[in-house]
């Protein structure tokens, strides 16, 4: 329908073939591929359904990741990626690999990942895709107290009772917009 083409194209991973994507009052066609990584690196957090939590590394190491790629330095970053933790309520659990965590926990470790950033938008592909009920409730739980505290979170989903969910819906069937609710 068009649900992944349209997080790649708000997260600068892919481009409209037609229209303008404006983020923060400016046409990110204008923008240098460098200048898209720095936005996409500094302004947008991505929360994937599959995790892509990186297997040898703690969750700390997996949550520190996008701030390497930002140059911050290791003070910083490791104050930033266990205050990332203590967020999604996983700050004793930082230095297990993703293998001793359960799928809930990897969830939260990839939200973390995401809020490290101090992104002005979270992008989630299916977050609770790959989840048991209970834990898609709790995800979706510490998404409304994120979105609460002022988050702005942009959640890709097929499941009508997620959708549901959400302040504002927009139905996408075969790549164009048949429904807006708010």
């Amino acid at each position: 329908s068009g649900k992944s083409t349209m997080l790649n194209i708000l997260g600068m991973l892919d481009v409209p073939s037609s229209g303008t994507y404006v983020l923060e009052d400016i046409n990110v066609e204008t923008l240098s591929d460098v200048d898209q990584a720095t936005i996409r690196t500094q302004r947008i957090g991505f929360i994937f359904q599959s995790f892509n939590l990186l297997s040898r590394m703690s969750a700390l190491g997996n949550v520190e990741l996008p701030l390497i790629y930002q140059r911050m330095h290791l003070n910083e970053r490791k104050e930033r990626a266990s205050l990332a933790l203590e967020r999604v309520g996983l700050k004793d659990r930082g230095s297990h690999k993703p293998s001793e965590l359960s799928g809930g926990q990897q969830q939260r470790v990839a939200i973390a990942r995401a809020l490290a950033t101090n992104p002005a938008i979270l992008l989630a592909d299916e977050p609770t895709g790959n989840l048991d009920s209970k834990t898609g409730d709790d995800i979706m739980a510490l998404f409304h107290e994120l979105h609460e505290a002022g988050d702005t979170i942009v959640v890709i989903t097929h499941n009508e009772e997620i959708a549901k969910q959400a302040q504002r819906r927009i139905r996408i069937m075969d790549g164009r917009v048949s429904e807006v609710t708010a």
